[in-house]
């Protein structure tokens, strides 16, 4: 079985021999190393000495290869921070809000919304709104209101809301048809307050 020696027990009979207090034979016999094994260990202490000489050098020729790549990468950041800073200022000055949100890419992989949002200068929250449709009643009172509201143009949400309970069977209060009534544009047929004045060009007697 061949034997294995540690690197500590290797350098303290390298040092031993290289003091030459003892021969390379009282050693072997002393510790039950082979001659020719202390002769291989100090061939190979007395190469690898230049080397650790060198080794200040060594270390910084690798610390600067390593520390330029980072400087020039914080470099590049630097830049990259300055021109997307100047994009988000163009782009907010010179585009609109409909314009904007048109440059969106809801299925780029690489740029999330977070980061378009970011870029574009969004909210975050309107990249995720959907609008929900009109419900089934809501266009039901529309139509109903379309139907009614021409046949009678003086009539306001009040009178309107009571025809289509009466006529439609809809049971609305009187919100529920001013809103529908403002996004179609319809309103009443009325004069307005105050239709009693004077012309400023007649003269008033005592």
């Amino acid at each position: 079985m061949k034997t294995s020696y540690t690197p500590a027990f290797k350098a303290r009979l390298v040092q031993e021999l290289l003091k030459e207090t003892k021969t390379i034979r009282q050693l072997a016999t002393e510790h039950g190393v082979h001659p020719n094994v202390l002769r291989e260990w100090r061939a190979t202490a007395r190469h690898g000495l230049p080397s650790l000489f060198a080794k200040g050098d060594s270390v910084a020729t690798l610390r600067t290869a390593y520390e330029q790549p980072i400087e020039d990468l914080y470099a590049q950041i630097g830049r990259l921070t300055t021109q997307v800073a100047w994009l988000k200022k163009n782009l907010a000055s010179t585009l609109t809000r409909v314009q904007r949100m048109a440059l969106v890419d809801r299925h780029d992989a690489e740029a999330p919304l977070k980061a378009q949002a970011a870029l574009l200068t969004l909210s975050r929250r309107s990249l995720y709104y959907r609008p929900a449709p009109p419900s089934a009643a809501a266009v039901a009172i529309k139509h109903a209101i379309d139907r009614s509201a021409p046949d009678q143009p003086s009539y306001g949400s009040r009178r309107i809301a009571v025809v289509l309970e009466r006529d439609h069977g809809l049971i609305v209060n009187r919100k529920a048809v001013q809103r529908p009534m403002r996004e179609m544009g319809i309103a009443g047929i009325s004069p307005g307050p105050n239709p009693s004045q004077r012309n400023p060009a007649h003269r008033i007697y005592p």
